[in-house]
């Protein structure tokens, strides 16, 4: 776990910012302001796919765990992914809800609120300094 003067994201929230990113918001569709990740295409595969995701999904619970994020936060997490799941099931129509329901990013979002509020004196003292160094080069 990282300590909790860290001053800078850890590297389990980095992991899955990026994991979140290649399984719901991956590539753009072109024309619209729609993405879409991983988790819509390997969806599209019945039954397995959306096992496949869950396992991606689960692997951000795994992250935020060694983070130390509450059990709590934890327990809403896996609901989002239970649902996700659960809605990619349905035929056709969890493809599409794949797209927009997002669990990884939500779940990201809730890694991303926990840490920044048990950081935020750090993050503090961390601005502080860069705004002073920069002001020092401006004199």
């Amino acid at each position: 776990m990282d300590s909790p003067d860290s001053k800078s994201a850890p590297k389990y929230l980095l992991r899955a910012q990026k994991i979140a990113n290649m399984t719901d918001t991956a590539v753009k569709i072109p024309f619209t302001s729609v993405r879409l990740g991983l988790d819509s295409i390997i969806g599209l595969i019945p039954g397995i796919g959306d096992g496949l995701m869950l396992g991606a999904s689960s692997y951000i619970i795994v992250l935020a765990t060694r983070l130390g994020v509450p059990k709590s936060l934890r327990a809403a997490m896996l609901r989002n992914c239970l649902i996700d799941f659960a809605l990619g099931l349905i035929p056709f129509v969890g493809d599409i809800v794949d797209v927009f329901f997002q669990a990884n990013k939500k779940n990201v979002r809730i890694i991303e609120k926990w840490w920044v509020s048990t950081n935020q004196g750090a993050i503090k003292n961390r601005t502080a300094e860069k705004l002073a160094l920069w002001q020092a080069q401006q004199d």
